[in-house]
């Protein structure tokens, strides 16, 4: 199982807030310690929102690709719906370049909408710009010379696009929620799956993501390549105890201010107890209650090939999350793969 750290580069740590050079120096030390600490990928989101600075993904994962040597660099998630796909596709083939070979793309229609009004489209096409986009992405990627007509986009005149990857064939990921639709459509394309779970239990998914294998198995495609990834929230420290005291404040803090926005009720402790226990989708801890509870996500969706964790949106300072980097590489990833 590969295992690594999505981030929405937050410049807000509970109720401190760091000048925007100051996060992102400190969002590019977390991925260099990531690098040398031996996780497998580092995902950068993709917002348009004051509290992030995530909205020129590519350049962000850029800057990281010069400063480390050997982790997989991806988008978590790319709004294709939103975008132009032959700059996408040029960003990312450009990342693989400076990177030698570890740019990956994980594409979805996005959970946060503002960017739909920024760049022009309607949200009544939702799922319209996504499939046509989605499509004109994957030609990009299959084909050096794109002849392509659609309704969102210009034609495209049998012209190339330039440059190439350096990989033969750039891992495009489809990010997924809970809708069985999305899950049918990257079977049916033999796209990878990365499922975000923010809450419940993780079994409850077991039902789509089967919907993802058998649609892909009609579609010719063999089992090894329907790769299914899982992204939760999650935290590591030295103690179980320590990691609940230092990570539940700013998750109740966060999570409670989005209900607002959103219509959810607060968060109670009862409510985040039940989600760190042993079935719940946080992955709060010592590193070897992690490292158990990745086992039983696994077993519960039949297998998973990567799993990314969400930590720096809950309050925690750079020192912290530092030092949880640390704890994933030099423990959890060991302790996981003793019982692969």
């Amino acid at each position: 199982m590969e295992i690594g750290i999505d981030s929405f580069a937050s410049a807000l740590y509970g109720s401190q807030s760091l000048s925007s050079v100051d996060a992102m120096e400190q969002l590019l030390d977390r991925m260099v310690q990531a690098d040398q600490s031996g996780l497998d990928v580092f995902g950068i989101g993709e917002h348009h929102r004051k509290e992030f600075l995530d909205s020129a993904t590519a350049v962000v994962l850029a800057a990281a690709a010069a400063r480390t040597s050997r982790i997989r660099l991806t988008s978590a998630v790319t709004v294709l719906s939103a975008a132009d796909p032959v700059r996408v596709f040029q960003n990312f083939a450009t990342l693989d370049l400076i990177s030698k070979g570890r740019a990956e793309l994980v594409v979805g229609r996005g959970s946060s909408v503002e960017a739909y009004p920024l760049f022009g489209y309607n949200l009544d096409d939702y799922d319209a710009l996504f499939s046509e986009k989605l499509n004109l992405l994957l030609q990009i990627r299959d084909q050096e010379f794109v002849n392509w007509r659609g309704r969102f986009r210009a034609a495209i005149p049998n012209l190339p696009v330039y440059p190439r990857p350096v990989q033969p064939q750039l891992p495009v990921w489809l990010g997924v929620g809970g809708t069985p639709e999305s899950f049918v459509r990257a079977g049916t394309l033999g796209l990878p799956l990365m499922v975000a779970i923010i809450g419940g239990n993780t079994a409850r998914f077991r039902p789509l993501v089967d919907l993802y294998r058998q649609a892909g198995a009609r579609a010719g495609f063999a089992p090894q390549q329907l790769k299914v990834g899982l992204h939760s929230p999650g935290y590591v420290a030295a103690t179980t105890e320590q990691a609940v005291a230092e990570y539940y404040p700013g998750y109740a803090e966060l999570w409670t201010k989005l209900g607002r926005e959103r219509g959810w009720p607060p968060v109670t402790r009862q409510q985040f107890d039940h989600l760190i226990g042993p079935h719940g989708v946080l992955l709060v801890g010592s590193p070897q209650q992690v490292a158990e509870k990745l086992q039983r996500h696994s077993e519960a969706l039949g297998g998973i090939d990567r799993f990314t964790f969400q930590m720096d949106n809950a309050g925690l300072t750079h020192q912290q999350l530092m030092q949880s980097i640390k704890l994933i590489g030099e423990q959890v990833i060991p302790l996981v793969n003793q019982k692969h």
